[in-house]
This record gives C-alpha cells, sequence and structure tokens, in this order.
C-alpha cells in the first residue's frame, strides 16, 4: 500500500474531480431515487462540474427516510445501521461484497500512515459484547469491528457488564507493553475507562499508538477538550501518539485523521472536504466556519459520494501543515441536529 497523504490540494481536485463526476453519473444511471433529486435540483445528466465544490450533495439525513442503493437487492452484502438516538431513525448503508472490501483496504490504507506496515498487539476501550451481532451492526459496533482487523492479540478493557478490567489491561501491558501496540476506542469511552484507569493505577502507555473517535460533548463537559485529552494523556501515562479521526457510517472506510501534532483534520487522498456557509451554501474561506461537506470516491453501492453532514467545522488552511491538502477541525453538531456520536451513545454504567 502506498501512502495516503500525498497530494497537494490542486493534485486532489485534478485527481478526484473526474471520479468524482463518474461516481455521479453512475449512481443517477442505478439509484432512481437519488436521479430524481438530482432532476430535481435542475441538474442534467452527463453535466460536467468546473470543481469538487460544485458537485450536487445529498442531506446525511436522507439515508435516514429513504432507501438509497446503487446495485440490486440480491448484491446487497452487508447493511450497517447508524447510530442515532432520538427516534428519527438510524441511516441504512447497503454494500456488496465489492464495496465491503474496498471500504476495508482503504481504511486500513489510511491508518497504515500512522500504525505502519504490520498488525500490532491491540488494545480495545470496549467489550467484546458490541461485535456479538455480526449480521446488522450499530455504528459503534461496526468502528470497533473494522478496526479490530489492524491489531493482532486482542484485549478488550471492559468485561461483559461495561466496566472496566484492569487486570486485563495490566495483563495486556505486562506482555506487549515494551513494543509498540495499538489502542482504540471512542473518545468518551478512552477517558473515562483508559486514562482514568491508567492514572489511578500508574500504567505506562507509553509505547501505545491512540486511533480514537466519538462525540466531544461529554468531554467538553467535563473541561476537557482535544488539546486538554492530548497533554493528560502525556503527562499521566507517557501516551503521546494519539490520532484523533472524524468519520461516519454514511461514508463508511473514509476516515479524516488527524496529524501528528494534534491540531487538525486531514483528508486521505481520495477523499475531500467543503466547509459551507449554512445560509447561502457557498463554500467558506480558510478561518470561517460553516457546515462539513464531507466527499469520496469510495462509495459505489450507494450514492453517498458527496455528503452535507449536520456538523460544524472550519478550514484551519490548506497545503500547510503537517501533511498536504485541507485540514480542518470540527467544532460541533449544528443547532438542533440530532444528537449523534458513537460514544454518546454508550449507556455503560459511569457513562451516564
Amino acid at each position: 500500500m502506498t501512502a495516503l497523504f500525498e497530494l497537494t490540494q490542486a493534485q486532489r481536485e485534478a485527481t478526484l474531480l473526474p471520479q468524482l463526476t463518474e461516481l455521479t453519473e453512475h449512481h443517477r444511471a442505478n439509484c432512481e431515487p437519488y436521479d430524481r433529486v438530482l432532476g430535481a435540483l435542475g441538474i442534467e445528466r452527463g453535466r460536467q462540474f468546473d470543481s469538487i465544490a460544485d458537485l450536487p450533495w445529498l442531506p446525511v439525513r436522507m439515508f435516514k427516510n429513504h432507501d438509497l442503493k446503487s446495485v440490486p437487492d440480491s448484491e446487497v452484502f452487508k447493511t450497517l445501521t447508524s447510530s442515532g438516538t432520538t427516534g428519527a431513525g438510524a441511516s441504512r448503508i447497503y454494500l456488496d461484497k465489492e464495496a465491503a472490501g474496498a471500504q476495508t483496504r482503504q481504511l486500513g490504507a489510511t491508518l497504515q500512515t500512522v500504525l505502519g506496515g504490520k498488525r500490532l498487539p491491540m488494545l480495545m476501550v470496549d467489550t467484546v459484547s458490541i461485535i456479538k451481532n455480526r449480521r446488522s451492526f450499530s455504528a459503534r459496533g461496526a468502528g470497533v469491528l473494522g478496526m479490530a482487523t489492524f491489531g493482532r492479540n486482542h484485549v478488550y478493557a471492559l468485561d461483559e457488564n461495561d466496566q472496566p478490567d484492569v487486570e486485563a489491561v495490566k495483563g495486556f501491558l505486562a506482555k506487549h507493553g515494551n513494543e509498540p501496540f495499538l489502542i482504540f476506542g471512542f473518545t468518551f469511552m478512552v477517558w473515562l475507562y483508559l486514562y482514568e484507569v491508567a492514572r489511578e493505577h500508574n500504567l505506562d502507555l507509553s509505547n501505545g499508538i491512540l486511533i480514537h473517535s466519538g462525540g466531544w460533548k461529554k468531554l467538553i463537559d467535563r473541561s476537557v477538550d482535544n488539546a486538554e485529552f492530548r497533554r493528560r494523556f502525556a503527562e499521566d501515562t507517557g501516551l503521546t501518539r494519539i490520532h484523533n479521526y472524524y468519520g461516519m457510517i454514511e461514508q463508511i472506510g473514509t476516515v479524516f485523521l488527524e496529524g501528528p501534532s494534534g491540531n487538525s483534520l486531514y483528508c486521505p487522498d481520495f477523499a475531500d472536504i467543503v466547509i459551507r456557509d449554512p445560509e447561502t451554501w457557498a463554500e467558506q474561506p480558510v478561518g470561517k466556519p460553516g457546515v462539513i461537506e464531507v466527499i469520496s470516491t469510495l462509495p459505489r453501492s450507494y450514492p453517498g459520494h458527496v455528503l452535507l453532514t449536520e456538523d460544524l467545522g472550519v478550514l484551519n488552511g490548506i497545503d500547510d501543515g503537517d501533511w498536504p491538502g485541507k485540514r480542518f477541525s470540527v467544532l460541533g453538531r449544528l443547532p438542533r441536529a440530532e444528537a449523534r456520536g458513537c460514544s454518546d451513545t454508550f449507556s455503560g454504567g459511569q457513562a451516564a
């Protein structure tokens, strides 16, 4: 696999625009509801676009209310559901075998940038029971199972009752703590069930590489933002290689990864983002907050290649950070948007 954070923004635009234009036509031809939406917007078939920002987007909410797929029912290999919590219905994402394989490959290539080429011993900050139902996953279950493929010798930091299994973590560190190891979990759970346990028991996590994601809301309520999260882990556990990521089940396999210096998220070479003014939908410049639009060449079994999210974000810079391309931060959910975060739906004893 080649590294996936190499394209400058100009190279990305030139590389992705023809692929995304072709994908738009593919989904029009194979997903009738998508074709109707674009027709209603006055976008004729075969249209060429001047830039990635000109491509038509779908709001992610459409996947809650409509069955959108570009493959026949007989070819649906896996159906994923989102972690919506307010009863508005869950998104349903349909994958055929080819799409499921591509999603796993590209996620692996993205993470290889920070993990290296070989699978590392892995500490999962979750419970094994989350992945028991393999036919239909929640977003959290899909995240845990998807990430598990990139590690080996898995140990779960929570027991089946969602309580910290301190002896399991100590045993893992005794066996693997002197070499690089992978840690994965959703942000709030990592704080509650790894950081606080490690601090209390004086555990050394200095050889770890932490990949984490999910809602920050509960941590912000505890006055822990990203900078504080990184500082406390470094000071109290020795863990410094920390990479947050932003992704969603509606664009499964595409993750926007935090760079080594920790102040921005970056787009892998097959993806991009646009920040849009919530009033005019015009593209926002660097430093001006707006609604995040996520773009990826991965979704082929359903029309999820250009999606307007319900998250606010801001561009921090272009071609001026750890890696080339756009770098950005997520500022939170849109007002009145459905509360959604894999870790924020966790109902374990201490996380209420």
